[in-house]
């Protein structure tokens, strides 16, 4: 089981995987070992997920999933295929925490008075100070 957060745990069997051949460094290495893994996660079918769950999962994580509602994340840090899977799944863990997370409502505030004020004679005194500067000072012969 893979833990996302205390209510919400996926099975491994629901994650799916892939192997390719990475970019990057790696020598002779790049061409012949596949160490790119691609982890897919049917999130449309997930039975671990609560509809509301889904739904925002769909909604903010639109750009990495698919019309099949598959959800794509890649690894190609390492050249270990291991590692990579590793480093897949927690990505993976961290894109469903950051999705699932309820985003506080914001509440409207006021400037107040007193910062207006403050404010507005700062740019005073500011505007003095530089009409000040560029006075000119006649020249003594």
């Amino acid at each position: 089981m893979i833990e996302i957060t205390d209510r919400i745990s996926i099975p491994k069997d629901e994650l799916k995987y892939t192997a390719s051949l990475s970019s990057g460094p790696g020598g002779q290495n790049v061409n012949k070992v596949s160490s790119r893994v691609t982890l897919w996660f049917d999130v449309v079918n997930s039975p671990s997920l609560s509809p509301l769950d889904k739904e925002l999962i769909l909604r903010r994580l639109a750009t990495r999933i698919g019309k099949d509602g598959l959800l794509r994340v890649i690894s190609q840090q390492t050249r270990s295929q291991i590692e990579n899977k590793e480093l897949a799944i927690e990505r993976f863990v961290e894109l469903l925490r950051d999705a699932i997370k309820q985003v506080p409502i914001r509440k409207k505030t006021r400037v107040s008075k007193g910062a207006k004020l403050r404010r507005l004679e700062e740019k005073k005194q500011h505007s003095i100070q530089k009409r000040e500067r560029s006075k000119r000072v006649p020249m003594e012969d």
